[in-house]
């Protein structure tokens, strides 16, 4: 027997055990590949009036890279740990340190090399599918075509080369450092047993439940009015992710533990054979990988809510881009809007004009809005835009009475209240009117702010009594309203021929905008969240491997006592069940608060969107625990 033949018999049984880690760094060549391919494509450089697709997927890349790094290494950590005993039996046979670290570096260059080079060419293949993917999501009319990139080569190879140097020197320092002894002993000392659970423990468990029920009623209250300052903003969103990752943590540390322990104390003493091979193990391993855990669980609920509130974003573009421009097109200069009316009659569109006047006044809201609001202040009055209900369809106002205009966003933050008396102050005048309805009907530009709306008369009067200076903030806005709405995207084009010298606003341009933009963002962060989620799932699924071959000793012990491979193997299930839906459903439970906290800034619907991608990224992960479970079922099968 050669070195040759150690080299490929260790390769072959290598593909045989870890085909799933195999597979993940394939799917991760592929997909840096492929992003770094579309970074390059010149399709996504010529996107005007976006964020610059480039550049964002560059970045990504670089989250991408660290997510891919950190999961290869931690993975080599665990293969080369299972090998101890393969590499204190190599010492024993007289191979020497150097020789060994050899053969190893020859298998991994085989193994690793030859996974990147299939993901390269499957990342060349999907590139185009995912360019495909992109465009129709931010609805690009544009080709995607197949595009090889030399620079996409050249760095995914410099990349993970660099990668495979840190695993070699891994392994070298790891090679060096152990003894013939001690080889034989790692895999005994590896996981941290706890024979009963002590009072820190319960201190531990308590306070993880009490942290991360902190966090989250601390969340609620973030945009509520509570904090009024940027500076106390700022401290209870520190707060409340410390707060949330140290209850994780101890969450995984002490609370499953506690908890499990109480449920088993329940059964007298009684446990079935599921228990015993679910409760019993997870509480005494969960505590040795309450780190990973919490890395685990935090970027899961990271990923799951940059998602949501991206895909709540996309999902309400279209309202979104009514609230920033409710008419088609919309003017604040005579000029500006005579000269694209013009165009539109030679081009034979079609049109009707809306001209709205409105004056910049100051108000006393303090009865409106939350007092504490203006806590500390000296000035309690605000500006706000008055409007006369005369211009505006639809909208009749008493006179006395007003209506203000809020948004999903003012409305969750600032808490107005309906029939409250306002104060307008025109002049040396000041004009009381109550506020008998909210709306969040947009009426006009978001340039125009928060507008309150009154009856024309009590316009009129306030308008006569404003000063010289209150005068100059009059004006008036036009807005433009197509005959045929299929006719948009031909007056956009004539929008946009000739910039308006003064501000004009394009509901289509702000629609194509926010789709594009938030398109793009969703769609970075979907595969940069699928990456985290292969990656974590397998490590979890190394694990459980781990795990398995160490209590392969018992499931023979249990086989022989009569318990057949169905009862073993309902237990396994029912430890899987929460081994992978512990992290799964804290990891949900954090991105929904975080999503709930504060969702109202990026859209105008939470639910549908947020439980449609919980529900994909759910079912995705419960792959690797059917995964975990038929491993274990070999496993059993083998222990007799």
């Amino acid at each position: 027997m050669n070195i040759h033949f150690i080299i490929l018999r260790n390769l072959k049984k290598n593909l045989r055990n870890y085909y799933l880690y195999v597979f993940a760094l394939i799917f991760s060549v592929a997909l840096y590949f492929s992003f770094v391919t579309l970074r390059y494509d010149p399709a996504l450089g010529e996107m005007e009036g976006t964020v610059k697709g480039g550049a964002a997927i560059g970045a990504s890349s670089v989250l991408l890279v660290v997510i891919v790094a950190v999961f290869l290494l931690y993975a080599n950590t665990i293969f080369i740990k299972r090998r101890s005993r393969e590499i204190g039996l190599f010492q024993l046979i007289g191979l020497t340190k150097g020789k060994i670290f050899r053969l190893f570096s020859a298998e991994n260059l085989i193994l690793y090399f030859g996974s990147m080079l299939l993901g390269i060419g499957g990342g060349f293949g999907i590139s185009r599918l995912m360019l495909m993917i992109l465009f129709k999501i931010i609805e690009v009319e544009e080709m995607a075509r197949l595009r090889f990139s030399p620079e996409a080569l050249k760095q995914t190879i410099l990349v993970f080369a660099s990668i495979y140097l840190l695993i070699m020197l891994m392994n070298y320092l790891f090679i060096k450092s152990q003894t013939i002894l001690s080889l034989f002993r790692v895999l005994s000392t590896a996981q941290e047993r706890v024979k009963r659970i002590s009072i820190w423990d319960i201190i531990m468990g308590v306070l993880g439940l009490g942290f991360i029920g902190g966090g989250y009623a601390l969340s609620a209250r973030l945009f509520g009015g509570a904090f009024t300052s940027m500076t106390e903003l700022m401290a209870a969103m520190v707060a409340i992710l410390a707060s949330v990752i140290a209850g994780t943590y101890l969450f995984y540390k002490g609370s499953v533990r506690f908890l499990f322990n109480l449920a088993r104390k329940s059964q007298n003493g009684y446990l079935s054979v599921k228990q015993v091979l679910s409760l019993s193990s997870i509480m005494f391993r969960m505590r040795s990988n309450a780190l990973l855990l919490t890395v685990i669980t935090t970027v899961s609920a990271l990923a799951i809510g940059l998602l949501s509130l991206s895909y709540i974003s996309y999902t309400s573009a279209a309202i979104l881009a009514r609230e920033s421009s409710p008419h088609d097109f919309g003017f604040v200069s005579q000029e500006d809007k005579g000269h694209f009316t013009a165009a539109l009659d030679k081009a034979g569109i079609g049109y009707r004009e809306i001209a709205i006047p409105s004056i910049k006044l100051r108000m006393d809201p303090t009865r409106l809005l939350d007092p504490s609001l203006f806590t500390g202040s000296e000035d309690s009055t605000m500006e706000v835009t008055v409007v006369g209900d005369r211009q505006l369809e639809h909208i009749d106002i008493r006179p006395g009475e007003a209506r203000f205009i809020s948004s999903s966003a003012l409305e969750n933050f600032l808490s107005p209240r309906n029939n409250s008396e306002v104060t307008i102050f025109a002049g040396e005048t000041s004009y009381p009117v109550t506020v008998t309805s909210i709306s969040k009907e947009a009426l006009l530009p978001i340039y125009y702010g928060q507008p309150l709306i009154i009856d024309q008369a009590d316009y009129q009067n306030l308008s006569a009594a404003a000063s010289s200076q209150e005068k100059a903030n009059e004006r008036v806005y036009y807005g433009i309203l197509l005959a045929e709405p299929g006719q948009i995207k031909a007056a956009n084009a004539i929008f946009n021929t000739e910039p308006a010298k003064q501000s004009a606003f394009s509901q289509y341009e702000n629609l194509v905008s926010q789709r594009t933009n938030m398109g793009l963002i969703m769609f970075i962060v979907a595969f940069l969240g699928l990456t985290f989620l292969i990656t974590s799932g397998c490590i979890l699924y190394f694990k459980q491997m781990d795990e398995s071959e160490e209590e392969k000793g018992g499931y023979t012990i249990l086989r022989k006592l009569g318990f057949t491979p169905g009862d073993l193997l309902s237990g396994i299930r029912f430890k899987q069940l929460f081994n992978f839906g512990i992290p799964l459903v804290v990891g949900l439970s954090h991105s929904y608060f975080a999503v709930k906290s504060g969702w109202f800034f990026f859209g105008t619907e939470m639910l549908s969107p947020t439980i449609l991608v919980m529900l994909v990224y759910t079912g995705l992960y419960s792959i690797f625990g059917i995964l975990s479970v038929l491993y274990c079922k070999r496993v059993i099968g083998q222990s007799l």
